[in-house]
């Protein structure tokens, strides 16, 4: 791996961890063992380094959504996929990280919410639709409204600090609650049938993992 490419991974986790704020240059460098001169020599600011994480943030949750798509028989199973990827996204991840994002680095946050609105709500249409199709949404969906609702759901959830308790939920659990509540709400019996069957499949792969 790169140094440039080092310093990107290695920041990443530290402000996942204690947010954006907190995480100085000469944290980063302590971290990896390197002097600041290194990181200095690769980004031209800490703003900088940021704006590149956010950037590459973005292609992957692009290419995990693509993958979730084609993984999945069905549109239900899609959402539970994304839900996956997005618990094992958030399970370690500090509330106080879009917060920071939001006051302290605009144009890396602007990138942010161009994608929110852009690809995650084409991403939104394009899973309702396919619902609709595959007899499993409920067929007099409002597409655009229930887009939009689910929009301002991921909304709260990353950018509007407090709105829910952090300290008894970690912002993976509330996501996944949010996102079954989502799923209950758009779906018909048939829909129903197979939330039960992936809350059953995540309920036995989470007893396999916890006595392994």
């Amino acid at each position: 791996m790169e140094v440039r490419d080092y310093i990107i991974n290695e920041a990443d986790k530290l402000f996942c961890q204690y947010g954006f704020k907190s995480v100085t240059m000469d944290d980063i460098a302590k971290h990896l063992g390197i002097s600041k001169k290194t990181i200095y020599q690769n980004f031209k600011d800490k703003n900088e380094l940021i704006n590149i994480l956010i950037k590459d943030r973005i292609v992957n949750q692009d290419l995990q959504m693509n993958d979730c798509f084609a993984k999945s028989e069905n549109a239900v199973q899609e959402l539970y996929l994304g839900m996956q990827d997005m618990d094992y996204f958030l399970a370690t991840m500090n509330p106080m990280l879009f917060y920071d994002l939001q006051k302290y680095h605009q144009e890396a946050w602007l990138k942010f919410i161009a994608f929110k609105e852009k690809e995650i709500g084409r991403k939104i249409i394009e899973n309702l639709e396919r619902g609709k199709k595959e007899g499993l949404y409920r067929e007099d969906l409002n597409v655009e409204i229930i887009a939009r609702m689910r929009l301002d759901q991921v909304d709260v959830v990353f950018t509007q600090n407090g709105h829910y308790d952090t300290n008894k939920n970690s912002l993976s659990n509330i996501m996944v609650e949010i996102t079954r509540h989502f799923l209950f709400g758009i779906c018909n019996n048939e829909g129903l049938k197979l939330i039960h069957k992936y809350d059953e499949e995540l309920l036995n792969q989470k007893e396999l993992v916890k006595n392994n």
